[in-house]
């Protein structure tokens, strides 16, 4: 049990996010006297119960002119600033924060203009990793450590991270206890060496895999973009370049794809929007086609899983996101690209309309003695409006990962910029993991070949490599 926060919280957005985190941060951390909610619109209902117990609202917003101004009127030393807005410069901001002594929590790293340049800027530079290079190099000329600041923390980015390594100690402890274990996996498990771990059980993949699956009874009309989370947030991730952490297992780069000239150099991108790049994976208990979205946890794992030997990396999984949104999502994307990736002005976020379903929300690793292996939540509608009243399984288990960063940063204000991988991962799971509806994790036979049924196999050119399942050509739909 945290502590209870006696400073003061300003939160950025009134969104679907903050409107289901602020029940968690209120019960658990902090009293609603003390917490600033500010968003460009007036979404005073939205937040109703958390104004109702004293919480102020602002209707204002953080721009590159008064960014200065707006967070000195709210913020001192030792306050929190909780940044769950869009477009707001995570370097500026982050500097700012770490010159004024206040801590931070963000689920993305932002751009004032996420969209300048188009598609006259190079690929690679409209990629999280080169804003990641962005961050580092900012981090690099501080000296100090200064106030926590944790960067791209919600369920993913964010809690996948403790996943992995939660899953990688559930094959590890499975496969001593079934005499499958290798070479080193005991020393590794013992001295929670993640990326040994990794290595010695031979995992080459890791996909992000998501399939939600809650129904309306409201369809979606001609025109609208629907989700079960911000519309906006999904249009970035979806147009921009396809991302994804490089295996040091891949033999073959796939066609139009871009390597990093500088930096670890653990990722490449490639000159297609993610939302139609699609990829074969698994959720329990059933195979699934996701989109390779970018995210933040692409970078963050496969990098801090590398191995390295004399300034090459030995090992490394491939890792990205495999995302199968909502039906209604699904559909809203399609249309979305036949309208040359227009956005939609009539925008929808699914919630009181839900009438059943589930998020099947987790981590997939493969590879390994089991083959196949995911842990994550299946967190279903009922299950997540008794957490959380009003809220669908999607944003419970997005609010309840920023809860639970927000919860071990108060408990730690002084850890200075950090990403999900640097936290204890028992700890920060050990907040959330309620609000996940506990944590699945088991093995699965599956490899993204056993089920494939190539309708033109041999008469269209399609890459597959029967010889090693986990190439990445194997998984492309």
């Amino acid at each position: 049990m945290a502590t209870r926060f006696t400073n003061n919280l300003l939160i950025l957005g009134a969104g679907s996010v903050s409107q289901s985190v602020l029940p968690l941060l209120i019960e658990h951390l902090i009293d609603a006297k003390q917490i600033t909610i500010m968003d460009q619109r007036d979404n005073r209902a939205r937040v109703k119960d958390a104004l109702d117990k004293g919480a102020t609202y602002v209707q204002d917003q953080i721009t590159r002119g008064n960014l200065d101004a707006q967070l000195s009127k709210y913020l001192k030393a030792g306050d929190f600033l909780l940044d769950l807005a869009w477009n707001i410069d995570a370097n500026t901001i982050l500097q700012w924060c770490h010159d004024h002594g206040v801590m931070y929590l963000n689920t993305s790293i932002e751009e004032w203009d996420p969209y300048e340049g188009g598609s006259n800027k190079h690929p690679l530079e409209r990629t999280l990793y080169y804003r990641h290079m962005r961050m580092r190099d900012m981090k690099s000329r501080w000296t100090k450590t200064g106030a926590t600041a944790i960067v791209e923390h919600g369920a993913n980015p964010g809690l996948v991270s403790h996943l992995v390594k939660k899953s990688l100690v559930d094959i590890a402890t499975r496969a001593l206890k079934d005499g499958k274990a290798g070479k080193d996996v005991e020393a590794a498990l013992t001295g929670e060496d993640y990326k040994a771990l990794a290595h010695s059980l031979s995992v080459k993949v890791i996909h992000i895999s998501e399939r939600d699956t809650q129904v309306t009874n409201k369809p979606k009309q001609w025109g609208e973009f629907v989700n079960t989370w911000s519309v906006e947030g999904f249009y970035e991730e979806g147009v921009a370049p396809a991302e994804l952490g490089w295996g040091t297992h891949e033999k073959t780069l796939p066609v139009n794809a871009y390597e990093h000239p500088a930096g670890p150099k653990n990722q490449i991108a490639i000159a297609q929007p993610g939302a139609s790049t699609w990829v074969r994976s698994w959720v329990p208990n059933f195979e699934i086609q996701g989109m390779v979205i970018r995210h933040g946890e692409a970078f963050t794992i496969s990098d801090h899983l590398t191995v390295w030997d004399d300034g090459k990396a030995i090992y490394r999984p491939t890792v990205h996101y495999a995302y199968c949104p909502s039906n209604e999502a699904i559909v809203s994307m399609k249309e979305l690209e036949m309208l040359n990736w227009q956005l939609h002005k009539d925008q929808r976020i699914m919630n009181d309309e839900i009438t059943g379903g589930d998020d099947r929300l987790g981590v997939l690793l493969m590879g390994h003695p089991y083959k196949s292996w995911w842990t994550g939540s299946l967190l279903t509608i009922e299950q997540s409006r008794k957490l959380i009243p009003g809220q669908s399984a999607t944003t419970v288990q997005v609010s309840s990962a920023v809860y639970a960063a927000v919860a071990w940063a108060m408990q730690n204000p002084n850890a200075g910029l950090l990403v999900p991988d640097e936290l204890p991962w028992r700890e920060v799971l050990g907040y959330a993991e309620k609000y996940w509806g506990g944590i699945h994790s088991e093995a699965d036979d599956w490899d993204p070949l056993m089920n494939r049924r190539d309708l033109f196999e041999g008469w269209n050119n399609k890459k597959v490599d029967k010889s090693d399942p986990w190439q990445f050509s194997n998984f492309l739909v």
